[in-house]
């Protein structure tokens, strides 16, 4: 049985656009490849994970994936989250891959013992199965494991979270749900970020992400900014 992690990634001159008012662009871009390189080590250290994807069609994203060992695939073109998912989903279900576990790049708490959590929530039986992890405020997608790959269709995007539970009974396919703060709490705005930047704190917590809020002054920013 084999397990592959699939991290859709957009172009980095793109990336969290919505801190624009904190933040200059190389800032944002700076912090986002720190949460990236959080993910990337929680997923290759977990020995449940067989395989790493990186999907993007973004250079320097690519060679950051492949320094940890991913394998890197084209963004489908139209792209977008949705599109990359779903199609990546049917080429590993055309691989023969057991089940795919969804992981976005940006949530930097994210451990090995969440995924742990996550894969244990899908027994490999031999009808289709997913589980999926809502962001904090319940209105996000922010990991899903499907078994196989392309047990449901895919909907992200605003509200998603309630979207797939709709998916999913349309499709007569039983979802489970698992609550985790840290795979929970994605970076969109500057309250995720300062409620990030003091979790970090409160666990002390030595991370790429951690230090990228320190070396660019970012939590002294938020303080000041709150």
């Amino acid at each position: 049985m084999t397990t592959v992690a699939v991290i859709p990634v957009k172009q980095l001159e793109h990336v969290k656009q919505r801190l624009g008012a904190l933040l200059s662009a190389d800032q944002r871009q700076r912090l986002f490849t720190a949460m990236f390189k959080d993910v990337l080590e929680a997923v290759t250290a977990c020995d449940r994970i067989d395989m790493v994807i990186i999907v993007t069609s973004d250079d320097e994203v690519a060679e950051l994936g492949r320094a940890y060992g991913a394998e890197i695939r084209a963004e489908p073109e139209p792209g977008g989250l949705t599109r990359s998912v779903t199609h990546i989903a049917g080429q590993l279900a055309g691989e023969s891959v057991s089940r795919m576990i969804f992981v976005p790049a940006d949530v930097p708490l994210i451990s090995v013992e969440e995924l742990e959590i996550v894969l244990d929530g899908i027994g490999l039986g031999s009808d289709p199965e997913c589980l999926i992890v809502p962001s904090q405020r319940l209105d996000g997608s922010n990991c899903m494991v499907c078994s196989p790959p392309d047990a449901m269709t895919f909907g992200f995007g605003e509200d998603s979270f309630r979207r797939h539970l709709r998916l999913a009974r349309d499709q007569g396919l039983a979802l489970r749900v698992a609550k985790l703060p840290g795979i929970g709490l994605d970076i969109d705005t500057p309250e995720d970020l300062r409620q990030c930047a003091e979790e970090l704190t409160r666990q002390a917590l030595s991370t790429h992400t951690s230090r990228i809020l320190q070396e660019d002054g970012i939590s002294q920013e938020l303080r000041r900014a709150g």
